[in-house]
């Protein structure tokens, strides 16, 4: 069987074993103990040949096979009574300590033939565990060993050489080699059995007949009929067309390959081929399958529709990836037929290798071609005719390039190691590199159809193209496509179950062992109390709390707090549930503590601190507070911080320790009651009884101003400038505070200007000390004509400190 074969089957297979391990993973409670009888003859058997590195790939995977199902019986033994050995050391433990046999003091006789009876049962139960376990690391240890020389053989075989094909010495004998192959195959049949055969084809003419139709109307006209419900659904506007169009072009590989099928089975039924001829045409109805598919993934990636399109080439180059992924499917039908004509036949095997040759360099020129056009991939987005504008490359087109990088060079280097007689290693690489390339392509269609199916869901339509989700789909995908990766590139099935098998047995942590089974109970347990914990919330949110006579801060708290209280007890529930031993993390918490010592205190005390706050509630949700020198309203408290908007609508993030341990002004706290005082002038001269019943009658006047106590007017200062009054005065809402004032000034000014009252502004009286000095220079003009004057800069002389002092008060001087 050819290579594309041999990696499909290998597929069905491991996906048997895959399921096989997992149903055997949870057989795990009713574990036996082995045959140890049978056992041993097979280990020394295994240990000889891995010792002599004798037997075939077949015999040591057989063997290997064999050491694995022991190992499973092994590793299940290990468990065995598991639950009555942790009561008998229990037990024991209860009795305390043995009595040293250097002390004085006795057992008491009934507790020491208790603790005897008790030792003696656990150490016959413990016998089969610590035989399995000896076992088990004998056996694992035998299924390395037998691994490594499988894998040293397989890598050996890679740099195999055969003779060149390019030598002519060999063209006729291979020509010789492939008629002998077809005529054995014709002459397959006795020609005894030739009457039978044609008796046997009249009776099932009826089938054969309507089977060959069946399968050439399939063929012929499948894809037509596909496209045309394509075509009916775009022309009537079907709900979610992008989600039937999908499903609709499966039909173009589903109805031509029941086609082929029809066709083998009616050439099957005709009994005109032997045993190897109806093997070759079921091969050859596997490949044309095979090669459906590969054309549908080109097809749905290099579509002639923009919208379809994966990979939004031009279409001229989409035309050209598509007619190059045709020619290597043909390719590999042919070079797959051939190898199956030569197979069971005396032929050489530098024959294969001739006639293969012509076919294996057209797939790599194709392979070439297509990982040029793959290089020149540039995403719409980020296309532009400015060429001096980066050009920015998301991960998606980086990967499309590199992809197309790997395909040039892999497509080069092909016909060389082909000319030179490496077909093993052009066998190892390039008929796997081309399988990736269309594992890849069917995960990006399969992401297309889950995000139009999201879109379709949620009512995002098209846009949904660029949403989260799809991308969190096409990364489970190739999670999933991982296995099928492995094995074409070579791994084997027995070291992908071998995988398997060491992800469900899990690792373990001290004494305690984590599988994926206990992920899983974590995982459900913890969103299920997640889950629980915003219900409550949400209800006392919206339901209780509004109910009770507790402030809004207050009712934040207490949610925020069930909040934090429901995750710890919702992860302790998923930890007890998942059976992990949090006595074995204690190493873990060791080192969390000394990490939070050095590195994360600032975070701890931020952390206690937002409890703190959420405890103590020194600030609320809504209050006016001033911190570090940045005043606005708190908007929320989270466990790390506060956020504050200020008056400018900018939000400042303050850490929790900085509002527990700083000194915090809370302008709201308990009560909206503040304290407004308002500054006013008047000229000196005013009747400043009369300006103190103003400034009272404008302050009672205001409807935001308490009554009790009164506002206030006081005589504060003589100012250097005017007689300095003050009005202080309590208002409801202190956030009304700018508003107030705002009117208040205004009210000020009307009744000052009606009742003639002078509102100064700062004057300075200049006195100088010899203004005989200050007398204008005539400029050079003045001098020559004497009949005009310039105005110049006047300087003054530099007064001395004390003498401007002294001076100060001279009531003669000039004024200026």
């Amino acid at each position: 069987m050819g290579r594309f074969a041999r990696l499909f089957t290998r597929l069905a297979i491991v996906l048997c074993l895959i399921a096989g391990a997992a149903s055997a993973q949870d057989s795990t409670l009713s574990a036996a103990v082995p045959n140890f009888d049978r056992w041993e003859p097979l280990a020394r058997s295994a240990e000889n040949a891995i010792e002599q590195k004798r037997g075939t790939d077949a015999t040591l995977e057989a063997m290997r096979g064999r050491i694995a199902e022991y190992r499973g019986e092994f590793d299940n033994a290990r468990s065995i009574n598991a639950a009555r050995i942790k009561t008998l050391r229990e037990q024991i433990a209860a009795l305390g300590p043995a009595p040293d046999e250097a002390t004085a003091e006795a057992e008491p006789p009934d507790v020491a033939a208790q603790r005897t009876a008790l030792n003696d049962e656990l150490s016959s139960l413990l016998v089969p565990v610590q035989r399995a376990e000896t076992q088990y690391v004998r056996a694992n240890s035998l299924v390395g060993q037998l691994d490594a020389i499988l894998r040293e053989r397989q890598t050996r075989q890679l740099l195999t050489v055969t003779p060149s094909p390019l030598n002519p010495a060999y063209w006729r004998p291979a020509l010789v080699d492939l008629t002998t192959a077809l005529e054995g195959l014709r002459n397959e049949s006795p020609k005894a059995a030739n009457a039978r055969t044609w008796s046997s084809l009249r009776e099932n003419l009826p089938v054969v007949v309507v089977l060959t139709v069946l399968g050439l109307v399939l063929i012929l006209r499948g894809r037509y009929w596909a496209g045309m419900i394509v075509r009916s659904l775009q022309k009537y506007g079907a709900r979610g067309f992008g989600i039937w169009r999908f499903l609709v072009s499966l039909l173009r590989i589903f109805l031509p390959a029941s086609g082929l099928i029809a066709l083998a089975l009616a050439i099957i039924s005709s009994d005109l081929l032997g045993p190897k001829g109806e093997s070759i045409v079921l091969v050859i109805s596997f490949l044309g399958g095979m090669m459906l598919g590969v054309r549908w993934v080109s097809e749905r990636a290099f579509s002639r529709d923009d919208d379809e399109a994966l990979l939004l080439l031009s279409q001229d180059k989409r035309k050209e990836a598509r007619f190059h992924v045709s020619m290597i499917t043909v390719m590999i039908v042919i070079t797959e037929l051939v190898g199956q004509i030569l197979d069971n036949s005396n032929s050489a095997a530098v024959s294969r290798s001739v006639l293969v040759f012509p076919w294996l360099v057209v797939s790599s020129l194709m392979l070439y071609r297509i990982g040029v056009l793959l290089r020149g991939y540039v995403e719409p987005s980020a296309a532009t005719d400015d060429a001096l504008t980066e050009v920015r490359i998301s991960t998606f087109g980086r990967v499309v390039r590199g992809l197309g990088t790997g395909a040039v060079v892999i497509g080069g280097l092909s016909p060389i190691l082909l000319a030179a007689g490496y077909f093993k290693a052009v066998d190892a690489l390039m008929p796997p590199y081309i399988m990736t390339l269309v594992l890849l392509g069917l995960v990006m269609v399969l992401q297309r159809f889950l995000a139009e199916l999201y879109g379709v869901l949620t009512g995002q339509g098209e846009a949904a193209r660029d949403a989260l989700m799809p991308v969190l789909f096409g990364m489970i995908l190739l999670l999933l496509a991982l296995p099928v990766l492995a094995l074409v590139w070579g791994a084997r099935v027995t070291e992908l179950t071998e995988l398997w098998q060491a992800f469900g047995r899990g690792f373990a942590v001290g004494d305690t062992r984590i599988s994926p089974t206990d992920f899983l109970s974590f995982a459900v347990i913890f969103v299920i109390g997640y889950a629980v914990t915003r219900l409550v919330q949400s209800a006392l949110r919206s339901n209780v709390l509004p109910k009770t006579k507790i402030d809004i801060g207050g009712q934040n708290a207490i949610v925020s707090g069930l909040g934090y209280f429901g995750i710890f007890l919702a992860a302790l529930a998923a930890i007890t549930g998942a059976g992990i031993d949090l006595s074995s993390l204690a190493f873990v918490a060791g080192a969390l503590s000394l990490g939070i010592g050095f590195g994360l205190q600032n975070i701890v005390s931020n952390f206690v601190s937002g409890i703190i706050l959420l405890i103590e509630r020194p600030i609320s949700e809504g209050d006016w507070i001033e911190v570090g020198g940045q005043m606005g309203y708190v908007r929320d408290i989270s466990v790390r911080s506060t956020r504050i908007e200020t008056f400018d609508r900018t939000d400042v993030i303050v850490p929790n320790a900085d509002l527990v341990s700083g000194t915090v002004t809370n302008y709201t706290r308990g009560n909206t009651v503040g304290r407004l005082i308002v500054p006013v002038g008047v000229a000196y001269g005013t009747d400043t009884r009369r300006v103190d019943k103003l400034l009272r009658e404008i302050a009672e006047a205001q409807p935001m101003v308490l009554g009790t106590p009164p506002p206030n007017v006081l005589f504060m200062n003589f100012g250097a400038d005017a007689l300095e009054f003050e009005i202080r005065c309590f208002l409801r809402d202190v956030n009304w505070m700018m508003v107030v004032k705002n009117e208040i000034n205004h009210q000020i000014a009307e009744r000052f200007a009606k009742e003639g009252i002078e509102i100064p502004f700062a004057q300075r009286d200049l006195w100088l000390r010899n203004p005989e000095v200050l007398s204008p220079r005539r400029g050079a003009a003045d001098e020559v004509a004497g009949t005009e004057t310039a105005e110049k800069d006047i300087d003054l002389p530099e007064v001395p400190e004390e003498g401007r002092t002294a001076e100060a008060d001279r009531p003669d001087d000039t004024t200026a």
